[in-house]
């Protein structure tokens, strides 16, 4: 019976020691598929902004061209009205200088209103 008992407990401990190369196998393989898995999603989470920046790419490519012209046209525009400010500017000016200069030089002395008032 004692022979019996032994290898009984023999057994038992043979298949405790199977069922824990089982669980650590199975440990392993989920480890190694839960890295399989990250590394699956990095790749088309790399793939995927590829392709979005090849795409915003060709969206800016196109829409360069209107950019560019709209800038040339604002530059003109600019242009144009500094060229108007100019003119009339070197026009003007000697105008606004002897307005300046009379009411500088050319004072007529008078006396005040409430002056005059009080004095009559």
């Amino acid at each position: 019976m004692a022979g019996q008992q032994s290898q009984s407990i023999q057994t038992l401990l043979e298949a405790e020691k199977e069922a824990a190369k089982i669980v650590q196998q199975a440990r392993q393989y989920r480890v190694q598929r839960l890295k399989d898995a990250r590394s699956e999603a990095a790749k088309e989470i790399e793939e995927y902004k590829k392709s979005k920046e090849a795409e915003f790419r060709a969206f800016e490519a196109s829409h360069a061209g209107n950019i560019q012209a709209v800038q040339a046209s604002v530059d003109k525009e600019t242009e144009a009205k500094q060229q108007e400010i100019r003119a009339q500017y070197e026009a003007n000016k000697d105008k606004v200088v002897k307005k300046l200069l009379d009411r500088v030089v050319l004072v007529k002395p008078e006396l005040h209103r409430n002056l005059q008032k009080v004095e009559a």
